[in-house]
């Protein structure tokens, strides 16, 4: 597969930004993946941690963009677990 790409970037020079832009696309979306399964909100072991976001501090920002919460001033309002 890797080969015939190769033969088609020699024989037309104008798809090399396709498959540059491509790869990079595929690079982002999986870079993406791997920060999604990372978060506070995914449980890989349940044995030793079975609700991981309780152990957040309030302050903890949650989202990747956000524009009118200031995380800083939060307080928490709920029972300490």
């Amino acid at each position: 597969m890797f080969r015939i790409a190769i033969e088609h970037i020699k024989k037309h020079p104008g798809l090399i930004p396709q498959f540059f832009f491509i790869l990079l696309g595929m690079g982002g979306a999986s870079l993406y993946l791997v920060r999604l399964a990372k978060g506070p909100h995914v449980t890989w072991n349940k044995k030793n941690n079975p609700e991981p976001w309780n152990q957040l501090d309030p302050t903890y920002q949650y989202k990747f963009v956000a524009i009118d919460t200031d995380y800083k001033n939060l307080k928490k309002e709920g029972p300490q677990f």
